[in-house]
Parts: structure tokens; C-alpha cells; sequence
């Protein structure tokens, strides 16, 4: 479920769930958490790149996972994610998303909540929770920080997809490259890092993290009380039915 290789200062951690297209289920963000707390206190490592196995970067929460839960259950599990992504910035180290293929809803706000956004310009960005019958329980303060909150709403409504130059162009991603090289460009970015004072990467993430994500945690339980009434509306009952109906 998740591949963890360090070298050279950087710590790759690439999310290995090719045949749920990397949906974020309880199994994958345990290791995800473990990964992350260990390379944080790893005196070797510099930098952290999050990538993913093909065909996608990540489909979202794992909707398998959830259908079968009650709302309070679901609710449980999502808050679970969204401790693990909050973590992002509670971190020394920086960590750069390298994002192909797509970045469907809660894909879309794990990458959003790294420090620097590698997308391919073919990738599609997109929030469907809303066309399913929910707001996002958790990750809205990234999309806030990152693009301001007009522009998060309409990201969140989800009307349109996005591509990878309409990402950057918006704030959403930092780096644009080419179909296949979302990788290598990160690798490339770590580098830089790796060659940097460490300290004076940490001060700078420090510095900056009130103004990234301050309330962080309040915002999460809103949207999650949200998330937990939209539950019981009949879209989002029939969708989650559907997915329970796969397991």
C-alpha cells in the first residue's frame, strides 16, 4: 500500500493502491501517518516527495470503505484522514506532491495540503463531493490558503474540472511539467531542498504555518458536521449504497 525508499536525503513515499486508483482508506493513512512521523525525526532525511502508482495520483476517500459505515462511523473515518493531513504541516520537513494522472476529491486536498504541488499538465484536478450529495469533510483550509475562499467554494461546487496549467494558474499547484516527468520534476525540486540549511527550511515552514493553516482543525469538525447531515440526504445515501454494494 505504500512503498517508502530514502536516498540521497530525500524520503520517497509512493502510495501502492493501483487497483483502488490510491483511494485513501484506514489501512493506507495508518502507514501514511507511520511514514511520515518516522521520516520526520530521520536525521538523514532532508525533504519528503509523495508520489503515487499509476494510472492516478489519487481517487479520494476510499468510497468502499465507507459505504458500508453507519454516518457516525463515516465520520469517525474521515477525521482519521484528516489528522493524518493536517500532520503535513505540523512537520519540520517539507513535502512535495508529485501529481499524474488525477486528483479526485479528498486527492485533490491531500495534494493541495503539501508544502509544493508538482502536477503534469494533463492531470485532471477535481471535487465530485458535492455532485455525490456532500461537503468535503476535511482539507478545505488548503484549498482556502492556496487559491483564497472564492475560489475554494467554486473548486468545492465542483461545476468544472481542471488541468494541470489551469492548477497552477490558480494557485492550487506550484510546478507544471510534462505528461510522465511529474516525478522526476519533484525529485528535482528535493534536491534543491536537500542543498538548503535545514534549520532555515524548518524557520521558514514554521513562520509561514499560522498563515497557512490556522483553524485547520476547527474547519475540519465544521465541514465534518456538514458532511454528517449531507449523509442523510437520498443522493449521497444512494451513491454511498452503490459503493457498499461492490465490496
Amino acid at each position: 500500500m505504500l512503498i517508502v525508499e530514502t536516498r540521497d536525503g530525500i524520503c520517497r513515499l509512493t502510495m501502492n493502491r493501483p487497483e483502488r486508483r490510491n483511494a485513501l482508506g484506514s489501512e493506507s493513512m495508518a502507514l501514511l501517518l507511520a511514514a511520515l512521523q518516522a521520516a520526520d525525526i530521520d536525521s538523514e532525511v532532508r525533504v519528503i516527495v509523495l508520489t503515487a502508482a499509476a494510472p492516478a495520483f489519487c481517487a479520494g476517500s476510499d468510497l468502499k470503505e465507507l459505504g458500508g459505515l453507519s454516518p457516525e462511523e463515516m465520520c469517525r473515518h474521515e477525521a482519521a484522514t484528516a489528522a493524518v493531513v493536517r500532520y503535513f504541516a505540523a512537520m519540520d520537513k517539507p513535502i512535495i506532491a508529485a501529481v499524474e494522472g488525477y486528483a479526485l476529491g479528498g486527492g485533490f486536498a491531500l495534494a493541495a495540503a503539501c508544502d509544493v504541488v508538482v502536477t503534469s499538465v494533463s492531470t485532471r484536478w477535481h471535487m465530485p463531493e458535492v455532485s455525490n450529495g456532500w461537503l468535503p469533510p476535511w482539507g478545505l483550509k488548503a484549498l482556502i490558503a492556496r487559491t483564497g475562499p472564492h475560489r475554494a467554494r467554486s473548486l468545492c461546487w465542483g461545476l468544472e474540472a481542471l488541468n494541470g496549467e489551469q492548477a497552477v494558474s490558480i494557485g492550487l499547484a506550484d510546478v507544471m511539467c510534462d505528461p510522465g516527468h511529474a516525478e522526476d520534476t519533484a525529485l528535482t525540486l528535493a534536491h534543491k531542498f536537500v542543498a538548503l540549511p535545514a534549520e532555515s527550511v524548518t524557520s521558514c515552514k514554521r513562520f509561514y504555518d499560522p498563515f497557512l493553516n490556522a483553524d485547520a482543525e476547527y474547519l475540519d469538525r465544521v465541514a465534518s458536521d456538514y458532511f454528517a447531515s449531507d449523509c442523510q440526504g437520498e443522493r449521497a445515501k444512494t451513491i454511498l449504497a452503490k459503493f457498499g454494494e461492490k465490496k
